[in-house]
């Protein structure tokens, strides 16, 4: 089994050194879901929630919290990310949202808990945009799905048991 990079010798913390890390090419994907009330789900689809438009504030905060992730997880290094994608594709079949970051960087370091980061927190926005009519959401299937680049190469989820969300743009 592998060590934990983030702890030395002595078994302290400590931030990885990357600096004579190759620069290059980093992608990250990362997804999940929130699951509401169906009443809850046709007003952001109707645009009827009077905090307004629910799915593009979301999207923002979620490209905001992938930019501030080093400010958030004490031993992530800051990056230049050079791209962040937020989708949110609405299933109205099970009254949810699924959610997919991508996050882009040329760097000496990957963009994984950049992606996860986003994802988290553009679900969270959704619930606090829309706690005031349906406090029982729930926030699940939180996960990397792939990512490129870097010294350990590229890596593809396996596909575990989870629902795979259906990436079509809402109409």
């Amino acid at each position: 089994m592998k060590k934990l990079s983030h702890l030395n010798e002595s078994g302290e913390a400590h931030m990885v050194d990357v600096g004579n890390k190759a620069i290059t090419q980093r992608v990250a994907i990362a997804e999940g879901r929130i699951l509401m009330q169906p009443q809850t789900l046709n007003m952001i689809n109707e645009g009827h929630h009077k905090k307004g438009d629910v799915l593009g504030i979301a999207r923002i905060a979620g490209i905001m919290a992938a930019k501030k992730t080093a400010d958030l997880i004490p031993l992530c290094h800051p990056l230049a990310l050079t791209r962040v994608a937020i989708e949110l594709f609405p299933h109205p079949e099970i009254s949810a949202i699924d959610c997919r970051a991508t996050v882009e960087t040329k760097g000496q370091t990957g963009v994984e808990i950049e992606a996860l980061t986003a994802v988290q927190i553009t679900l969270l926005t959704l619930y606090d945009m829309c706690k005031s009519v349906d406090r029982g959401m729930t926030m699940t299937d939180i996960r990397l799905v792939e990512k490129t680049g870097g010294k350990s190469g590229d890596w593809k989820s396996r596909g575990t048991a989870r629902r795979t969300p259906t990436h079509e743009k809402p109409k």
